[in-house]
């Protein structure tokens, strides 16, 4: 199933009212990512201010308990549909929050520096093991690469299109 029709069966599960518009759904090849933005309710908090933070929080975590059968039926249908397990999160004034994700293992092989490198990361305290280590690496190539992982998945998308056009 394409990621066009896992994202327009998602926009039409999901119950009206939810998110404030239609929510970032993010896929890959075990799981669907949902992140749906909800209307600020209490913009007399000051939007940016410490009342405004604690009162997003404690939106989030009402959005969290209020819907969390319906999302879990919508995940178990995704699920035999998709073959994918369906995860959630929700955004409000800048402020995200996942509700469930997926933790992957993935195999690597690494030598001995860059082995080093994490277990430096580890000694140092800013993670507690390899894994994690690597966990963090990652995330800091994403956020500090993220316009060229952009064109990087873009070009992906085009190459794959071409694909499909090509001779069988």
């Amino acid at each position: 199933m394409s990621e066009a029709e896992i994202r327009g069966w998602l926009i039409g599960r999901l119950p009206e009212g939810w998110f404030a518009g239609p929510p970032e759904v993010e896929i890959d090849g075990e799981e669907v990512l949902v992140i749906g933005k909800l209307a600020a309710t209490l913009p007399a908090a000051g939007s940016g201010s410490e009342a405004g933070r604690v009162a997003g929080e404690g939106q989030l975590e009402q959005f969290r308990e209020e819907t969390r059968e319906q999302r879990m039926r919508i995940a178990i249908d995704a699920e035999r549909r998709f073959g994918r397990k369906l995860s959630w999160g929700a955004s409000v004034d800048g402020e995200r929050r996942l509700f469930t994700t997926l933790s992957i293992p993935v195999m690597t092989r690494l030598r001995l520096p860059e082995r080093q490198v994490l277990d430096t990361l580890v000694e140092a305290g800013v993670a507690r093991s390899r894994s994690e280590a690597l966990a963090w690496c990652v995330r800091l190539v994403g956020k500090h690469q993220a316009d060229w992982i952009q064109e990087l998945r873009d070009a992906l998308v085009k190459v794959g299109e071409l694909r499909r056009r090509g001779p069988s």
